[in-house]
């Protein structure tokens, strides 16, 4: 069994389970090696799989090596008031529905999770008085109850089904409840992952909301404006002013067409699933077409280690950066450039356009959300500046700190 690959959380729990193995009580009669089960765990752990199928893998594990008749995982709802039946193994379906939410408190489920302990007891000695017989015609006499737990914090409770009411060996007993720590922990960290999922994809709407806001709206306003002293102008049968209140209009909605065809486009691009520098890649050749320009990227920085909120705020700094470039520079060289120098990552964006100047600067604004640039930056904690080079052309520098633990490449 390769350890490189299994998480050291699971490589403790073999060194302990093992122990327990060369227990005097330990047998290996008719049930799975120690070894073979902790492989079979430690492959769970490693997994992709989500956190459901992976309580159900551990839970066809411990029917199989307890010879269970049947077993359940239940884990908490959000309300912290029920546990709902994420999946069984040897249950009727009627049985499986009429237990697919129970209250926190019920039976040995609830004696599990109040004393934060794996408990046994007769099935018709702690089941609901409804489902005693069911459980009974299944040829279930004990029931025990493993709480999943973290921290202080009960998060689901696996059942187990026997035929028999002699006790798990302690060998057994130990490994169930390793488990139990183990998947506790799975539990919490999906829940967080979701929690992240959605303050980013809050932040991610309110960030749409204010470019919006930024161009198109401010863009629509200015339009309605000049629709009102148009009404006037008719009204005084002034067709020159008339003439050029219409024109404004026409421009403005030519804006508004303009400014939302780049919103779309810009919040239809994805970044590439491996990474922000094979991303980078690609818009280099994507926007190298669209602006009708060499448009280059260089990677200095060799190893590139950001979490993905950080990948998504440089990548829609750079796509801003470009999309300004298309609009404004008349460009023919654009050269984008991603390095690491004395623990900070500094990106570079540099064409031979025609340069800043205050209109430029003006329309880059209302058109490519410059605050939403620099909300993004905010983010990341670092800086972002915009000059005219020498040379000619702008550039577009955004600098961060790299993460703790990150060197210097260069």
């Amino acid at each position: 069994m390769d350890t490189h690959h299994i998480p050291v959380s699971a490589i403790g729990m073999a060194a302990r389970t093992a122990e327990m193995a060369d227990a005097p009580d330990s047998s290996a009669g008719d049930r799975l090696p120690v070894i073979e089960v902790l492989a079979e765990i430690a492959s769970s752990m490693s997994s992709d799989a989500n956190t459901e199928q992976m309580l159900m893998r551990f839970l066809e594990i411990m029917v199989r090596i307890s010879s269970a008749k049947a077993g359940a995982v239940r884990v908490l709802t959000a309300d912290g008031a029920h546990l709902r039946m994420a999946g069984s193994i040897g249950l009727s379906p009627a049985l499986a529905e009429k237990e697919r939410y129970v209250p926190l408190e019920c039976g040995i489920c609830g004696k599990a999770t109040l004393s934060q302990a794996s408990q046994s007891d007769s099935v018709m000695e702690v089941c609901q008085k409804q489902v005693r017989h069911i459980y009974f015609a299944q040829h279930c006499s004990t029931v025990y109850a493993v709480p999943l737990r973290f921290k202080g914090k009960v998060l689901g409770v696996y059942n187990i089904f026997l035929d028999n009411p002699e006790p798990l060996p302690k060998d057994i007993r130990y490994l169930f409840n390793s488990i139990s720590e183990h998947l506790g922990m799975a539990l919490e960290n999906a829940r967080l992952t979701r929690e992240n999922m959605r303050i980013s994809l809050m932040n991610e709407r309110t960030m749409l909301a204010n470019q919006i806001h930024d161009s198109l709206a401010q863009t629509l306003a200015y339009a309605k404006m000049r629709l009102s002293v148009l009404n006037e102008a008719f009204a005084d049968g002034d067709q020159d002013r008339a003439n050029r209140y219409l024109g404004d209009v026409e421009e403005a909605v030519d804006m508004a067409y303009s400014e939302l065809r780049n919103l779309i486009t810009q919040f239809r691009d994805r970044i590439d699933p491996r990474g922000l520098v094979p991303a980078l890649q690609e818009m280099a050749e994507s926007f190298s077409k669209k602006a009708n320009a060499d448009v280059d990227f260089l990677n200095v920085a060799q190893d590139v280690v950001l979490t993905p909120e950080e990948e998504i705020q440089v990548f829609h700094i750079i796509q801003e950066a470009l999309y300004n470039i298309c609009k404004h520079s008349r460009a023919r060289h654009v050269v984008v450039t991603l390095d690491l120098h004395e623990n900070q990552y500094v990106v570079n964006v540099a064409d031979d356009g025609v340069g800043l100047n205050a209109s430029a600067t003006s329309d880059m604004g209302k058109s490519f959300g410059l605050t939403i640039m620099r909300e993004r930056t905010a983010k990341l904690g670092g800086k972002l500046t915009i000059e005219s080079r020498p040379a000619g052309g702008t550039i577009v520098r955004l600098s961060f700190p790299a993460r703790q633990g990150v060197e210097d490449q260069s």
